[in-house]
């Protein structure tokens, strides 16, 4: 259907000047795709594709002739128009259909002077709509499908036959299903749709590893990650993408748990996600516990899982491997899971273990390990995230942490009062440090060398009396430091 319709849509000066460049030269264009269906959702577009019915070659031609820088690497069709500021807006040709024998790519790309032959392509309802300005609130949209009225009543469709479109690429299989659970609430997958998903889940297989791994991304980090995980379990996917989470389903757990050991990792994840936590962590806490199923000893109230933290760590990075994702990410998210097990009573527990965690964890961790523990704990049925002991585990880090106050902080040493005074080594080489040290303590700007030099010739006139009352002066004064830099660092956690 063809519609002129009198509205407003907050399009950027870059993508009007695009459109209006190619109809200058005579040819059609339209923004498509996800930008459509943004603006008819009242929501601003991450970035804008458009289509026409010039080829490559002829875009090109139209934006170098304006001074435009363009680019064109691939072979779809689609020329990259460069704006500053790195503003990129993709100009793709029409294109027909074709077959896929990879359900990945096209074995031909046919161009088209048609947009509806463009739009017939696409994988959804929702994402085939074209529009483009008459002028400044008329635009003219092109709805082939009804993706107007889907979008209104939130239905996810494929365009056409769901087994045609799945089987050109079989990706758009989860692609149905990080839209449910990236558009918002209630959005729903109709009902011929969500049947052929399950049943063809298991061409997804196929699909590569990479582009499923940059699916999963998007549905962990919308806000409805939990439900976007439970969607892919219920229509049979995750068991191509995470087959090591679903083995947790129904494994219940002991008396410090309320839920199995598959619904406790999507809890924490739920949580990372409300406290609007890192991928890093999200990622972990979905995975922290897919040891257990294999490690679990007993059963009831007492049930055990040794070492799962190790066994899920392992897990994890083969699971991970086969996403594809970064080392980097995997290392990160691989040592949040084997660390999350770490044991803290303050009682118990002194700065030589926290030291001992730090050590093995990365300091650089520490902060997201805390935070993974409070998404583990939420996940267990615990009414609060971060208990005293928590807190106090934090006041420790930081304890530990910090660089003590010491004589090394100085801009001399011992060797440097032995050489500038001729002095053999002895009691007097510590009195001087000392004393040396609450001066730059007073002020840490006297922290020179130079003054400190001379600092040390005016000491050196005392006599031991002196030198005596001055030193135990000093030491009483820098413990007093030390006292009131601990009881600050205790008042940021709320210890005692």
């Amino acid at each position: 259907m063809t519609e002129i319709k009198k509205t407003k849509f907050n399009i950027p000066k870059n993508v009007l000047f695009c459109i209006s460049s190619l109809k200058q030269k005579g040819f059609e264009s339209y923004i498509v795709g996800g930008c459509t269906r943004d603006l008819f959702m009242n929501k601003t577009p991450s970035d804008w594709d458009l289509t026409t019915n010039a080829t490559p070659e002829q875009i090109q031609a139209i934006f170098q002739e304006l001074d435009i820088k363009t680019f064109y690497e691939n072979t779809f069709g689609t020329v990259g128009v460069v704006f500053p500021k790195n503003q990129i807006i993709e100009i793709t040709t029409y294109r027909s259909e074709s077959t896929y024998s990879d359900s990945r790519h096209p074995d031909k790309v046919i161009w088209s002077n048609n947009i509806n032959n463009d739009l017939e392509r696409r994988d959804f309802t929702i994402n085939a709509i074209a529009i483009t300005p008459l002028s400044k609130d008329n635009f003219e949209i092109i709805d082939l499908f009804s993706g107007q009225k889907d979008i209104e009543n939130k239905v996810i469709r494929t365009v056409g036959s769901p087994e045609q479109r799945f089987s050109e690429d079989y990706l758009r299989i989860m692609r149905a299903i990080r839209f449910q659970t990236t558009l918002g609430n209630n959005w729903q997958i109709e009902k011929n749709t969500e049947k052929a998903i399950t049943k063809y889940g298991y061409l997804l297989e196929k699909s590569a590893k990479e582009r499923i791994r940059e699916e999963l991304i998007k549905i962990i980090m919308s806000d409805n990650a939990g439900f976007g995980i439970e969607c892919l379990r219920k229509n049979n996917l995750l068991q191509y993408i995470l087959p090591e989470l679903e083995k947790g389903v129904d494994v219940k757990q002991n008396k410090h748990h309320v839920y199995d050991c598959y619904k406790h990792n999507l809890e924490c994840l739920n949580y990372a996600v409300k406290k609007g936590f890192n991928f890093h962590i999200r990622m972990a806490a979905l995975l922290h516990d897919i040891g257990k199923p294999s490690t679990k000893k007993g059963t009831g109230k007492d049930a055990t899982f040794y070492n799962h933290e190790i066994v899920g760590a392992k897990m994890a990075q083969k699971a991970l491997n086969e996403l594809k994702f970064p080392k980097k990410d995997i290392d990160k998210i691989v040592n949040l899971i084997r660390y999350h097990l770490f044991y803290y009573n303050v009682e118990e527990v002194g700065e030589s273990s926290v030291r001992r965690l730090i050590k093995n964890a990365g300091i650089e961790n520490m902060n997201d390990l805390l935070k993974l523990r409070m998404a583990d704990r939420i996940g267990s049925g615990c009414p609060k995230a971060e208990p005293y002991k928590l807190r106090h585990l934090k006041y420790m880090i930081e304890k530990v942490s910090k660089d003590p106050i010491s004589v090394k902080m100085l801009k001399i040493n011992g060797n440097d009062i032995i050489k500038t005074l001729k002095i053999e080594p002895g009691q007097k080489i510590g009195q001087f440090l000392d004393i040396l040290l609450e001066e730059v303590l007073k002020d840490p700007n006297n922290n020179k060398k130079l003054y400190l030099i001379n600092k040390l010739k005016e000491l050196n006139k005392l006599n031991e009396k002196q030198l005596i009352a001055l030193t135990k002066n000093a030491r009483q004064n820098i413990k007093k430091v030390e006292t009131k830099q601990d009881k600050m660092t205790k008042e940021k956690y709320w210890v005692t």
